[in-house]
């Protein structure tokens, strides 16, 4: 038998296909376009998601005879993203994504009305489903009207596989509309946003059956089984899946276009306060927290294209001997700011520029930035009582080896880099779909990839970067003072 994993991502998506054993067979991918209507808006039409689902499905369908014996699928995606549909099912309008600021007055009407952190176990922050409906409402009316359904990007595509409307409870508790604690919609949150509980979809765990795939898609795509959809999760739910994160003491550090700082827990802890996130595990009885910065790989990306280089070139010309902090300074803030400021209105600068200043000077200072960014987090998770002894390292910048050290010094903890290249969300997701399909405790093999090298911390340097890092805190510090 096979199962499915496929992983929506903001750029792209990803299907997987594996064996029952959880052995990869192969995969395809498919991109495709962010519209940016406004500055700090960001949107995409779900329909690009379905052609490109279809399009990687029909490859796996050529490629690997395997697909045949297709039994489950699950679905990972990009969290918060609003897709607004009618009564008769259709899209009214293109998805509000995660890395969308235009709520951000709403969201901060929501954070601070009674109850709302107590019961979401979470700040409201403006990339969040519930402000995205507040903004919808307030200047879209006659689209308000007329939702009837609001799916996130994953539980769009559980609707398009099964034709039913459901999403899992790791996903869910990004919208500020979800009782983290009891996993289940909030009546209180959802009247707080002007919502309803019909207006939601119904809810499951992430590895129980969300529903069949539909006999359409069946006959389509060649196949004669019964199909089974898991409920699927939240992106960076799922990759904790597929790096076996499940319990306290295990954890990743996400090095993607935002940098995420992921540790398992084993109950419900939230602390609003820190702007750590607190959301269910994939995994029933479960929960996880992160703390989220919004410009990592983006933040090279950026340099990459001002200087007309590659990020591969970047890091390439800086070598991979770690060398002291550079007197140049970034705040990698160029989307505002999640853990720990809750700030969208903050903006990322370079302080220390000299007129010898290099290209190498800022290329340092960048990826310095990013891995201060991620010292907060590890910083606002230590005040929950997150405790970890080592973090997988896995995202596109773990290509850069000198990055990765960079990180392992400055967070103060060895770095385990993955062996080959199937650890992540997709995979995450399959595992999912085998184990709604199967009946199997996910937790009998959810377990961790393979270590291909442990980058410990370069124990010379760790006290000089600590100095370093207080003089970043510094730096964001006193520009907010005088902003």
């Amino acid at each position: 038998m096979s199962y499915l994993g496929i992983d929506l991502g903001t750029s792209g998506l990803r299907a997987l296909l594996v064996t029952d054993d959880g052995l990869p067979i192969g995969s395809a991918e498919r991109s495709y376009e962010v519209s940016h209507p406004q500055s700090g808006w960001s949107e995409q039409d779900p329909n690009d998601w379905i052609i490109g689902l279809e399009e990687a499905i029909r490859e796996l369908k050529e490629k690997f005879p395997q697909f045949s014996a297709l039994k489950g699928i699950g679905v990972a995606g990009h969290m918060h993203g609003a897709t607004l549909l009618n009564d008769a099912g259709k899209v009214l309008r293109p998805c509000i994504l995660w890395n969308d600021m235009r709520s951000h007055k709403e969201a901060a009407q929501l954070d601070q009305t009674d109850q709302v952190r107590a019961l979401s176990g979470n700040i409201v922050f403006p990339g969040f489903t519930a402000p995205k409906l507040e903004w919808v409402r307030n200047n879209e009316p006659e689209v308000f009207k007329k939702v009837a359904k609001v799916l996130l990007p994953a539980a769009f595509l559980n609707y398009y596989l099964t034709g039913e409307y459901v999403a899992d409870m790791s996903d869910s508790a990004g919208t500020s509309w979800l009782d983290t604690g009891a996993r289940d919609w909030s009546d209180t949150l959802l009247d707080i946003g002007h919502m309803r509980k019909d207006q939601m979809p119904r809810l499951v765990e992430g590895n129980q059956q969300a529903g069949q795939l539909r006999q359409e898609l069946l006959s389509n795509w060649g196949l004669s089984n019964t199909v089974i959809v898991a409920g699927g999760a939240g992106d960076n739910a799922a990759a904790a899946c597929g790096i076996g994160a499940l319990s306290k003491g295990q954890g990743f550090v996400s090095l993607g276009t935002s940098g995420v700082l992921l540790a398992a827990r084993d109950g419900y802890r939230p602390a609003p306060e820190t702007a750590v996130h607190t959301f269910c595990h994939a995994i029933p009885n479960r929960w996880y927290q992160m703390g989220v910065m919004l410009s990592a790989t983006d933040s090279l990306n950026w340099l990459a294209g001002i200087t007309g280089s590659t990020p591969s070139d970047l890091t390439g010309a800086i070598g991979t001997k770690l060398r002291e902090p550079g007197s140049v300074r970034f705040l990698p803030y160029l989307s505002g700011e999640r853990t720990p400021h809750n700030d969208s209105d903050i903006r990322g600068s370079f302080t220390g520029l000299a007129t010898d200043t290099t290209r190498d000077d800022l290329t340092r200072a960048v990826l310095e930035g990013v891995a201060f960014g991620l010292r907060d987090s590890l910083e606002a998770l230590a005040s929950t009582g997150a405790s970890l002894d080592s973090l997988i390292a896995i995202g596109g910048g773990t290509r850069s080896r000198y990055w990765v050290e960079l990180i392992a010094t400055v967070l103060g903890l060895p770095l385990k880099l993955p062996k080959g290249s199937e650890f992540g969300a997709a995979l995450g997701a399959a595992r999912l779909g085998l184990a709604a399909s199967t009946g199997i405790a996910a937790e009998t093999f959810m377990h961790g990839p393979e270590v291909n090298v442990t980058v410990d911390p370069k124990t010379e340097l760790v006290d000089v970067f600590g100095s370093s890092y207080q003089a970043f805190k510094d730096t964001y510090t006193k520009i907010k003072s005088v902003g």
